[in-house]
């Protein structure tokens, strides 16, 4: 999972520092690295770094990212290890000059592609899907990018929001399942292309629309255009979006996140009560859905676990031991609260259980009577291969485990799960991808010898 920003303002020389603070607010969508890259309209500059957006960019290094067009991106990485080489945006040279590359998503025929890109005699610098489609795009370049785009992303299966920047404008596309958010809005004299809504707000730019599956936006100084290029196959936007990823100030689909996820905990409460004093949440994402039920359920909420916002989120660092330690780093629960009462906790999603089985322990420490565990989402029991870390389906505690083995594995008194029915019901569009819950996956799947996080730094020529 990533974040992506892009900017053009022809009245403006300093973008830059828009997208370092829209980048800020797209920080939760990857922390590993994070990058600008910028155009006076001549040349392409770019600075990379590991880490926060915070720490990543000095005042004179946005100063040198001079120009009227930028594109940032942040980094979560599903392909490929955290590295400065796999940071983004990528540089390329193609026949028309050079375009910097951010991508979000994950491409699942990528052992193919990279067949296809060592087939031109190239060999790739880094250990990333990003970098396989942009020497594909660059090197079949044909007269214009719209008729590049249509030929050469027919060739890639999965999730992929992209966005480049060249010398002069700006090219945004989204893949034809529509799986990866991807939107415009207005800034100024000019226009800006994002992940989510929540980067229009910091900057004051204006919604005005969500790119469709298959959708290639041109962005230029004297306005832009929307093409269909690629044919939609429908619009499989990721239901994790909608329960953990995306920002709950953020609009999906027209509906306000923080509404969703409020209307997760209603359902939840109306599919799964139970006799408590006192509901609390693990906060940020599972906040308003813990608000929801205690509304439906009329039982009052309270704010038991303090959040240390100076702790990354839990599940997207990318080894077991960081999630184990970052838990207790990031979480202190006030333990008057609790004690002797009855205690519902609402989280928004048991994925590997890690995080779930520290919290109810913590919480045990507080000597509540009961601890009764309510998830606003179904079962995580499959692996995602369109942008979610969980290539492995072993990782996954609902693949190995049923209700009750869970709720004993937790050591709570009881345990439920939104149904798949009130989800689909809550996020409001026909057909959204529920793959990782148990669903049919929208594309082809990879073997298994394709699936892990480093198969293209594994199986190296």
């Amino acid at each position: 999972m990533c974040g992506i920003f892009g900017i053009l303002c022809p009245s403006r020389k300093d973008v830059a520092k828009h997208t370092y603070f829209a980048l800020y607010s797209l920080q939760h969508r990857g922390q590993e690295s994070c990058g600008i890259a910028a155009t006076d309209g001549t040349s392409l500059m770019i600075q990379r770094s590991m880490g926060l957006v915070s720490s990543a960019f000095s005042e004179r290094e946005l100063q040198e990212l001079y120009g009227y067009a930028a594109l940032g991106h942040v980094r979560y990485s599903t392909t490929g290890r955290p590295s400065i080489e796999n940071a983004q945006p990528l540089k390329m040279r193609y026949k028309g000059g050079t375009f910097a590359l951010a991508h979000n998503g994950n491409i699942v025929n990528v052992k193919e592609l990279r067949e296809q890109v060592y087939s031109l005699g190239i060999s790739p610098y880094t250990s990333s899907d990003t970098e396989l489609m942009g020497h594909l795009i660059a090197r079949n370049f044909q007269d214009d990018f719209k008729s590049t785009l249509a030929n050469v992303c027919k060739g890639f299966i999965g999730a992929y929001s992209l966005v480049f920047l060249t010398e002069e404008e700006i090219y945004a596309i989204r893949d034809p399942w529509g799986f990866r958010p991807l939107c415009m809005g207005s800034y100024e004299d000019g226009f800006v292309i994002s992940s989510e809504t929540c980067a229009f707000d910091i900057i004051g730019a204006r919604f005005i629309k969500e790119i469709s599956p298959g959708e290639m936006v041109r962005i230029h100084r004297n306005g832009y255009e929307v093409d269909q290029i690629l044919e939609p196959q429908g619009n499989f936007l990721c239901s994790f979006e909608y329960i953990y990823f995306a920002r709950p100030d953020s609009v999906v689909m027209g509906k306000r996140l923080y509404e969703v996820r409020k209307r997760f905990g209603e359902l939840l409460a109306e599919e799964s009560p139970v006799d408590a004093d006192i509901v609390v949440s693990i906060p940020d994402s599972g906040t308003p859905a813990a608000i929801g039920f205690a509304q439906r359920c009329k039982i009052p909420f309270n704010e038991v676990f303090i959040k240390n916002r100076y702790v990354g989120r839990t599940f997207i660092q990318p080894t077991k031991e960081l999630r184990e330690r970052g838990v207790r780093l990031k979480l202190n629960p006030i333990s008057e609260l609790v004690r002797g009462k009855r205690v519902v906790v609402v989280d928004d999603s048991i994925v590997r259980g890690t995080t779930s089985k520290e919290i109810v322990k913590m919480l045990w420490e507080c000597e509540p009577k009961e601890i009764h565990f309510r998830v606003s989402s179904p079962m995580v029991s499959h692996p995602c291969f369109y942008g979610i870390d969980t290539a492995s389906r072993g990782e996954l505690l609902a693949s190995k485990m049923n209700v009750e083995q869970i709720r004993e594995f937790l050591c709570v008194n009881s345990l439920a799960y939104l149904s798949t029915k009130s989800t689909i019901e809550a996020i409001g569009i026909e057909y959204p991808c529920l793959a990782c819950f148990g669903a049919d996956y929208p594309t082809y799947i990879p073997s298994e010898e394709v699936r892990e996080k480093y198969v293209l730094e594994k199986n190296e020529k």
